[in-house]
């Protein structure tokens, strides 16, 4: 994308840039002329460093038969349109127009009196904050370097040539070595070539786009767009942190449409990706927490820490989801036995909140429920697979500098496609499209599956031979249990869509990891004494 930045401008040096992912396609020609009344406005323009449209799936498949185009949908729909009215939203790395001074590394316009403030969108600052020290703030955050425009009437020539080479010296570090670029970053419009002939302009195109162009430069780390994990946020992020601020575009017809939806595996494969980049940046220099400066806004600071912190909320969940097991087959609680009446009602409230919560999110985001569900238990599935591998990974390479890969390649037990009837071939590709491939990180998900499985065959059991007074202390187990093994259910079917593409080897690594916790969990009960159990404990190992 540096690259392509660099030859535009040497070619056209068009005011703005267009960013597309190669599987996303224009579903509407006027998205750009809408995108164009943002970047173009008089007062808010000069602010505008992007203008983000919404990424819809594609329009053969309704939401119904997206797992993930619900999730999407509540991001879209109801966080981007919060931020919106902060700092504007965050950039998610396609569908989005740019202003290209802001992906330079340039400031945004300050306002130099107070009578100006008029000129400036969204002229609030949360928490109470004046505007006047916003401005001062927003000063001296361009990375550019810029000459000293002060008086020098006794400068001599010597001193002058000397400030001169200097100053073009720290723009050939900051832009690369190619003045034609560096010229057209500080024209206002229009190529900056114009007198230039056909053959110098090729070379110089091709001389900003060769491989050795961007060494001992700020392309990459300051200027364009910013390598390494999660690079969309944190090229927004640090847009926002000199001043910028973003547009939310939602036309009435999607302006950008992915090709097709995406398998299973595939889902889960990029949700790897997706999350260790996250954690990558959460631990890494452009952590939203301390970088930037201050001159972003605290909310918006706070939502830029959400997009990159959620993985680690695949934590409590993994303990969450094997607590309901380890419940049911030690026969412990994770309630206490006498639970009062204020302990009741807070869990009360509790659960009245997120019913409220998943009822604004389905009234806001016009969701089905069925959706709804669809991607809650995709969500506790990539939760307690590549969440909870990305938080390991991520915090390994971070303090010791040790990247342990977890295997996202499905092909490994791909086999051989044999010659199938005509009428068995859309069986076969319907079979595809939900059935889940080898990779180590289905681990952890059927380990908890199988112990909540193995829990409730237990309890039951259990209460069949001690009779109907049994039931009682079972009953809140059996129901969490129950709840997580709902969500799994079709991670379950997926895993035995195909019995020729059936994971075996996750199968035969879950149940070994069981039967060891299982051991340990015996042999340390032997090192204590024995307990007398309560009237809600079932002894079952």
């Amino acid at each position: 994308m540096n690259a392509l930045l660099r030859v535009s401008a040497v070619l056209t040096n068009g005011a703005y840039v267009l960013n597309l992912d190669y599987d996303h396609y224009v579903n509407n020609s006027g998205a750009l002329r809408e995108a164009m009344c943002f970047l173009m406005d008089p007062e808010a323009g000069n602010w505008t460093c992007f203008v983000q449209f919404p990424l819809r799936p594609p329009a053969a498949s309704a939401d119904d038969e997206d797992p993930w185009g619900s999730r999407d949908s509540v991001f879209f729909d109801i966080d981007m349109k919060c931020l919106d009215g902060i700092q504007g939203p965050v950039y998610v790395g396609s569908g989005c127009c740019f202003n290209r001074k802001a992906l330079y590394g340039f400031e945004p316009p300050v306002a130099d009196d107070a009578d100006d403030l008029e000129t400036s969108p969204r002229r609030w600052c949360c928490f109470g904050g004046t505007e006047r020290r916003k401005l001062m703030l927003r000063r001296n955050r361009s990375v550019v370097p810029l000459l000293d425009s002060a008086d020098h009437d006794e400068e001599t020539v010597g001193a002058r040539r000397r400030r001169l080479l200097s100053h073009h010296a720290a723009l050939q570090q900051h832009f690369g070595h190619s003045t034609l670029f560096i010229a057209s970053a500080f024209k206002e419009k229009g190529p900056s070539a114009m007198a230039v002939a056909a053959t110098p302009l090729l070379k110089e195109a091709i001389h900003v786009v060769s491989c050795a162009y961007e060494e001992r430069t700020r392309w990459g780390k300051e200027v364009g767009w910013i390598y390494g994990a999660c690079a969309g946020v944190a090229t927004g992020f640090r847009m926002h942190a000199r001043g910028w601020e973003s547009a939310y575009c939602v036309p009435a017809r999607p302006a950008f449409r992915s090709y097709a939806g995406a398998s299973p595996s595939d889902m889960l494969a990029g949700a790897s990706r997706r999350a260790s980049a996250a954690m990558g940046i959460l631990l890494g220099r452009h952590c939203p927490v301390w970088a930037g400066g201050g001159s972003m806004r605290p909310l918006q600071r706070l939502a830029y820490v959400n997009c990159v912190a959620y993985p680690l909320t695949s934590i409590p969940l993994t303990v969450y989801c094997a607590l309901s097991a380890v419940c049911l087959l030690t026969g412990k609680f994770i309630f206490p036995d006498d639970v009062d009446d204020y302990d009741g009602f807070l869990l009360v409230l509790l659960l009245s909140s997120v019913i409220a919560s998943v009822a604004l999110e389905l009234k806001w985001s016009g969701v089905s429920l069925r959706a709804w569900w669809r991607a809650e238990k995709l969500w506790l599935v990539i939760g307690t697979s590549a969440g909870l591998a990305a938080v390991f990974q991520g915090t390994l390479r971070a303090c010791t500098g040790i990247d342990v890969g977890f295997s996202t390649d499905t092909a490994a037990v791909a086999v051989s496609e044999q010659p199938a009837e005509d009428d068995d071939e859309e069986a076969m590709t319907a079979d595809s499209t939900r059935s889940v491939l080898w990779t180590n990180l289905l681990v952890p998900p059927i380990s908890v599956l199988l112990g909540n499985l193995a829990g409730v065959v237990v309890a039951v059991s259990y209460g069949m031979d001690h009779g109907y007074e049994s039931w009682g202390p079972l009953g809140w187990k059996l129901v969490f249990a129950a709840w997580v093994v709902a969500h799994l259910q079709g991670f379950l079917r997926g895993l035995l869509s195909r019995r020729e593409r059936a994971p075996t080897l996750a199968v035969l690594w879950s149940v070994l990891f069981i039967s060891i916790l299982s051991l340990m969990w015996v042999n340390t009960q032997t090192y204590y004494g024995p307990s007398v159990p309560s009237a809600t404990q079932q002894p079952i190992f």
